[in-house]
């Protein structure tokens, strides 16, 4: 019997939401949406829903690596995506594992709140992020209140910076690409904006939709993984995957009492729509 060919695998790093809207659930989602085979490390546990993190468990830096490295050692992985990582330790591990690896893609979304303003990374944790992770990863995707803190070392300094300083600032680290969100922005519509070494590549605008989503971050920091994975270079990756994110939030829905969570699986309900209507018909 023939073997069919596997799917494209993403290694995904994150913390657990139970709600399904964000973290590693929302990883699932979205690299299972777009044909690839992801595999899911949890870094953190987390009691919240649609409306915020009411408490959070970071896991021992030994069980990050574990869950990582067994499964490194089974299957060939085509892109790493890293979300949450909740500790120093945790940042120390997940870099030199992803030095251990330098030819996989790496995609890392700087986690730093929850959507609710919950602080999710302490200053050492982005100390760390600074030294150890962000030089090696290929592609940072921070919203404009993340880039900020990362850019600086300064609260005060924090509203004071342009995004073009922010990413001057954040490329001088090392990683290659860094692709800015604005939907934090006071601007009529949202501009995302993707840096190289030698400036701005590419700035896609989107229309600002009303109401606020949980989960946008991790499902585009998703999208250009499993992008990636999929063979595409890093620019065309970062517009196909924006291009996906946006049609999640498009469709998004509303099940709980907080925010509206992204709906990446809208093709498939659309398929299945279009197949009933043909059937009425």
């Amino acid at each position: 019997m023939n073997t069919p060919p596997s799917p494209p695998t993403v290694l995904t790093l994150a913390g657990s939401d139970p709600s399904g809207g964000a973290g590693i659930q929302a990883d699932i989602l979205t690299l299972a949406s777009l044909g690839c085979h992801p595999l899911s490390v949890i870094t953190a546990i987390t009691v919240q829903d649609t409306v915020g993190v009411n408490d959070l468990m970071v896991l021992d830096s030994d069980w990050v690596n574990d869950q990582a490295r067994f499964l490194m050692e089974d299957m060939p992985v085509a892109a790493f995506k890293i979300g949450m990582l909740g500790s120093v330790e945790n940042v120390a591990v997940v870099s030199q594992l992803i030095a251990d690896y330098p030819d996989i893609p790496v995609v890392l979304d700087p986690v730093l709140a929850s959507g609710g303003g919950h602080d999710l990374a302490d200053e050492d944790v982005i100390s760390a992020m600074r030294d150890m992770l962000i030089p090696q990863v290929s592609i940072l995707t921070p919203n404009s209140q993340e880039a900020r803190r990362l850019a600086s070392n300064d609260p005060d300094e924090d509203e004071e910076l342009t995004l073009d300083q922010c990413a001057e600032r954040i490329l001088a680290l090392g990683c290659p690409y860094l692709l800015i969100t604005g939907t934090h922005e006071n601007t009529k519509e949202v501009v995302n904006s993707l840096y190289g070494q030698d400036g701005v590549v590419r700035a896609d605008h989107w229309e600002r939709l009303p109401g606020s989503y949980h989960g946008s971050g991790c499902t585009l920091a998703s999208a250009i993984a499993g992008m990636l994975a999929t063979g595409l270079l890093l620019p065309e990756a970062v517009r196909e995957a924006q291009e996906y994110t946006y049609q999640t939030l498009l469709n998004g829905f509303r099940p709980g009492m907080g925010q509206f969570l992204p709906d990446r699986m809208f093709w498939a309900r659309a398929s299945d729509e279009e197949e009933g209507d043909a059937a009425k018909g």
